[in-house]
């Protein structure tokens, strides 16, 4: 079985080699809403590491019943998707940025319906409520959705881009899942239509 983390690309080698000079400040990077880590054991006052070093594997068999066309699993606790091909002979893990809070987490089974590259963006009813001020936005590098996005069967909860890398790793999104712009090209190119997602 083939497996790796950020099937190797020039964009990706680039930005792998800038994610390793940075690497120091982004294992310690926390949260605005964290509590700072314990200085004797490094681990966050609530227990839960921020970092990639919390990374956990996971084995597609404990969330479905076959591949399928292919499986995602995107873990809100860990902040990572894992992908495996619908032959099983793939198997990928991109660090994630995840939802703000658990009342803007949608956890449970969905598909993905439809891929765009250069999807426009137009703000829900919801956040139209918290940020009145948000307006629709056409592709380009305003755009929060990033380069390629892929929808899911859920209304207004997409698996996507970012073109705002500071996200990734964190709790900064409005209920969508936020990959690097390398990264979500890079699955979105692997991914069929139909594939089935679990977000735990």
């Amino acid at each position: 079985m083939n497996r790796k983390i950020l099937h190797p690309t020039r964009r990706a080698f680039v930005a792998g080699g800038a994610l390793a000079l940075a690497a120091p400040g982004l294992l310690r990077a926390q949260d605005a809403e964290t509590p700072a880590p314990d200085a004797a054991t490094d681990q966050p006052v609530d227990g839960v590491r921020r970092n990639v070093s919390s990374f956990v594997r996971q084995d597609w068999q404990d969330h479905f019943d076959s591949l399928g066309k292919g499986a995602i699993v995107a873990d809100t606790t860990s902040r990572a998707l894992h992908y495996w091909s619908g032959d099983g002979s793939d198997y990928r893990i991109y660090p994630t940025s995840v939802p703000r809070s658990d009342e803007l987490t949608k956890r449970g089974y969905t598909e993905v319906v439809r891929k765009k590259v250069g999807p426009d963006w137009t703000p829900t009813a919801s956040m139209m409520e918290r940020f009145p001020d948000l307006k629709y936005m056409p592709p380009g590098p305003d755009n929060p959705l990033g380069t390629h996005a892929m929808y899911l069967s859920w209304p207004a909860y997409l698996i996507h881009g970012t073109h705002d890398t500071r996200k990734i790793g964190r709790q900064s999104s409005d209920g969508c899942i936020g990959l690097y712009n390398f990264a979500i090209e890079e699955l979105f190119a692997i991914t069929p239509i139909g594939t089935q997602v679990r977000i735990i």
